[in-house]
């Protein structure tokens, strides 16, 4: 799999970020063709995040979307998806699936000013996330965790084929988990248990005593110790505070690698 950062800032767009992005691309064979191809699964859409996307991929070329909850900056810019897909380019694909809480649909309708009857069926297929439970689609394998913050809100755990070559035919897997927003929880903790790479937020400073919100530092080095995963990216980081505070703090607690996300890295795994 490779995991290609569109953006990671927290709370918003900044400037050197839009809001929190995340593209997950694996090869594997298409059903309907008997090819292989290249699968593409976004996770959340926050402001500013949809032109970005757009650098790497063509937006026809995503297969679905995961929305770990429905606060602004992880899905304002859902409704540039909307528009590509009913009005643009396009229009002519299938429905694509659109994964999260139950209010997601109700959500997308709010920020679109939509009213009630909208259904967005020729653009989107809704799927809900519940705890623990699993589905598959191409070559990946989602689970969702449930997180501890102030809307309903999921990690996201993906397994997926090892690397991104399309030549190995090894049938080796890798596992991601992405937090969402959260604060430290026992099931996060299981959600992310012995994962090759772990993209977690952030959003916290030590000096952010409010709990069931945000993880700093600190917590997400706790996370990433207590699951026994690979490595750790940082993300979801205000944009007034200093990243390198967040990762020092991670490492003190936890012994591997920890980096810091940035719009365009790539990690394949």
């Amino acid at each position: 799999m490779r995991l290609r950062i569109i953006g990671c800032t927290g709370s918003m767009s900044g400037p050197d970020s839009p809001a929190s992005c995340y593209l997950l691309q694996a090869h594997g064979p298409d059903e309907r063709t008997g090819r292989q191809r290249t699968w593409n699964l976004v996770l959340d859409m926050g402001p500013g995040s949809f032109g970005e996307l757009w650098r790497y991929i063509e937006p026809t070329n995503i297969d679905a979307a995961i929305f770990s909850h429905c606060h602004a900056d992880h899905m304002g810019d859902v409704i540039s998806l909307h528009v590509y897909r009913r009005w643009g380019p396009g229009a002519y694909c299938d429905p694509m699936v659109l994964a999260g809480p139950a209010c997601l649909p109700g959500r997308v309708r709010q920020i679109d000013g939509a009213d009630e009857d909208e259904t967005y069926s020729t653009e989107f297929i809704f799927k809900e996330l519940e705890d623990a439970k699993s589905w598959s689609f191409g070559p990946f394998t989602v689970s969702a965790a449930q997180a501890w913050h102030s809307v309903p809100a999921f990690g996201v755990r993906i397994s997926g084929p090892s690397g991104f070559s399309k030549d190995d035919t090894s049938g080796s897997r890798s596992a991601f988990f992405y937090t969402g927003d959260t604060d430290l929880c026992d099931s996060i903790v299981e959600g992310a248990r012995g994962v090759d790479l772990l993209l977690s937020e952030a959003g916290f400073t030590e000096e952010d005593t409010v709990e069931g919100i945000h993880m700093d530092g600190t917590r997400a080095g706790t996370l990433a110790a207590r699951a026994e995963v690979g490595r750790v990216i940082l993300t979801h980081i205000q944009p007034w505070n200093n990243p390198e505070g967040a990762r020092f703090q991670a490492k003190q607690v936890y012994s591997g690698n920890v980096e810091l996300a940035t719009t365009g890295m790539s990690v394949d795994f």
